[in-house]
């Protein structure tokens, strides 16, 4: 991993969600990782597994907007997601990384598509 750059490294986060592959999740997220989101704000590594890995059984697929760096820790992501019962939705993430792992995610919530 440590060849990755951090936009690689952002972009493997979602694909493992795609391919329902937890350990490839595991391994680019830092031990005190820690999720933020309105219905989970500052939840921890161990209760984001609980709460929110269950949904990569709903998802289909991401279309990037956004995949850029914004600082020198910071990863700016925009996606369209593609459930498996067709809905689409569109949100915004900002991924820190502490060294080349991501220790925060910050989801904004966007809008339903369909």
């Amino acid at each position: 991993m440590a060849d990755r750059n951090r936009v690689e490294t952002a972009r493997a986060s979602y694909e493992a969600y795609v391919a329902k592959d937890r350990g490839a999740l595991e391994e680019l997220l830092s031990e005190d990782f820690v999720f933020y989101a309105p219905p989970d704000p500052g939840i921890d590594r161990a209760t984001y597994w609980e709460r929110c890995w269950p949904n990569a059984a709903l998802i289909e697929d991401f279309e990037f907007k956004r995949l850029e760096e914004i600082s020198d820790d910071e990863v700016l992501v925009t996606y369209e997601l593609r459930k498996t019962d067709g809905k689409r939705s569109r949100n915004t993430e900002i991924l820190a990384f502490d060294g080349d792992r991501i220790c925060r995610a910050e989801v904004y919530f966007g809008w339903n598509l369909d």
